[in-house]
């Protein structure tokens, strides 16, 4: 499938690369197909910022990160009855992303630990998800990414 989209131009999507979230993510409840970009070239996913491309609204992509890059130890508590949608999950199908806040200071960017994007990568349904610990919904990154490019060297 094709879409436009405002950041990548016309890319080609596989279905198989197809993420459903049942009920949207937050404050966008009728965007429910997306699918995870990410610069390929720099090789693995898990070290970079990606963008959660909406497939329903082309125009909409949020840029998200893996949240142990940010917290390594994160864990965050939800409740069981919200991720029943998702499939039965294990440690080796569960894909967790955060969402990043990148205002016009970006030393003021942060992440939403409070509600992370969790995926089934089996059965590809996720859903954004409240959790019950006390994370932050701003939680300030810049110091932290900013570190880990310097000892990466770039």
């Amino acid at each position: 499938m094709k879409i436009k989209t405002r950041l990548f131009g016309e890319i080609d999507i596989q279905d198989e690369k197809i993420i459903t979230l049942d009920k949207g993510i937050v404050g966008f409840p009728d965007l429910k197909k997306f699918t995870l970009i990410y610069d390929e070239e720099k090789g693995d996913d898990h070290d970079t910022i990606m963008w959660f491309q909406s497939i329903d609204e082309p125009q909409f992509a949020l840029p998200v990160v893996l949240p142990i890059i940010i917290k390594p130890d994160y864990n965050p508590t939800i409740n069981d009855e919200l991720l029943l949608p998702l499939g039965e999950l294990t440690e080796e199908n569960t894909y967790v992303l955060v969402t990043i806040k990148v205002p016009t200071d970006p030393t003021q960017m942060s992440v939403n630990l409070k509600a992370p994007i969790i995926i089934n990568t089996d059965t590809l349904r996720g859903g954004q998800l409240i959790v019950e610990d006390d994370y932050e919904v701003r939680f300030p990154i810049y110091d932290i990414l900013k570190k880990a490019k310097e000892e990466a060297g770039e």
